[in-house]
């Protein structure tokens, strides 16, 4: 017989420390959320869903994930994938099971996964082979990773992100990075609202902006493009992929 918990007796939390988790739905056996924390962090998720009262649509797909199962009478599986850790080594895991697990309804990716996620053997030598650029002018940093095997490059780095305008407006140059290394070098002519009529065809996303503009010239494409991005704009461990070389 199966037993639903909730929570996790004292001594448990004690040997426990810092885990990496998962969440599966029962209906096809598909983890669909990955995390990491201590205590009873693993059981949030189902408290978060018993506590949502705004509409249906307007949940998270995590959320609305998991009222899906309830709504099927069943409960969500909670895994300890590992356990035992202290928080650095913790966050290095649950980046790496992000990676592993398509379609998760996790919203950010790992941290360390904008340098340090998969990568063909090739693209790691290019990329740890490749020159140093070097930032002159005001640039703005944006990293594709997550987008830039769905959108062509120029979709992935200009919609739509969480910024200041008027401080991405000061860039000179918008720079789209991958795994470190600069794809292509953009000129933001407009920095605008991300939504549908701004942009068409691209979801409305409140809070988040996006920019209208065009390729750099070539001779800039040739003082960035293929090089890396400088190791102080590179933080470890660092999740945000937007970054100024200004303040």
């Amino acid at each position: 017989m199966n037993v639903s918990y909730d929570r996790f007796p004292t001594e448990v939390i004690e040997k426990l420390k810092y885990y990496v988790y998962r969440l599966i739905d029962p209906r096809n056996g598909e983890t669909f959320y990955v995390g990491r924390g201590k205590g009873d962090r693993i059981f949030h998720h189902i408290r978060e869903e018993k506590n949502f009262l705004k509409e249906y649509d307007e949940a998270s797909l995590k959320i609305q994930t998991i009222r899906k199962i309830k709504n099927a009478g069943l409960e969500v599986l909670h895994i300890i994938h590992r356990h035992g850790m202290d928080e650095p080594t913790a966050k290095i895991v649950e980046a790496a099971l992000i990676d592993v697990f398509p379609g998760l309804t996790n919203i950010v990716s790992g941290e360390g996964a904008n340098d340090f996620g998969p990568a063909h053997v090739q693209e790691i030598i290019t990329n740890y082979s490749a020159p140093e650029a070097v930032l002159i002018e005001k640039c703005l940093l944006i990293n594709v990773n997550r987008s830039i095997n769905e959108l062509n490059l120029y979709d992935s780095t200009r919609f739509a992100w969480r910024l200041d305008p008027k401080r991405a407006k000061r860039a000179k140059y918008i720079l789209a990075v991958s795994q470190g290394l600069i794809r292509q070098v953009f000129i933001a002519d407009r920095w605008l609202e991300a939504n549908e009529t701004n942009f068409p065809g691209f979801p409305n996303i409140p809070g988040r902006f996006g920019f209208i503009g065009g390729v750099a010239p070539e001779s800039i494409q040739r003082d960035y493009v293929n090089k890396r991005v400088p190791q102080k704009y590179r933080s470890p461990g660092a999740s945000n992929p937007i970054k100024y070389t200004y303040k």
